[in-house]
């Protein structure tokens, strides 16, 4: 089965640092989940765009298969999930570019 790596934006990290312990073991879990199967979240759109329900919350994340890469954007509530992902549309591009230099630096150590 194939494994992909996960790597974390800096505004879903920041987020991430500012919750709950709790909170942070669900996400932990579901990212353990997205090693195996990053398809299990509800598609936004496209395959590769998608989103993890968390309580009141969305965990919005792209899946790079030719770069066997997950990419959590961010973290947000319903109220502003047509705003967030209007912006991760916008930026897929620099999405793309950030997660290349992560998964190349990642290559070379």
């Amino acid at each position: 089965m194939k494994k992909y790596v996960i790597y974390r934006t800096p505004i879903f990290s920041r987020k991430y640092d500012n919750l709950s312990e709790d909170f942070k073991k669900q996400i932990d879990k579901i990212e353990e989940q997205l090693v195996g199967n990053p398809y299990v979240g509800k598609p936004l759109g496209m395959k590769w765009f998608r989103e993890k329900k968390l309580e009141n919350y969305r965990m919005y994340y792209l899946i790079y298969e030719d770069l066997s890469a997950v990419y959590i954007i961010t973290l947000s509530g319903k109220k502003d999930q047509q705003k967030v992902i209007n912006t991760i549309n916008y930026f897929l591009e620099k999405y793309r570019e950030d997660i290349k230099e992560l998964t190349d630096k990642e290559d070379s150590i």
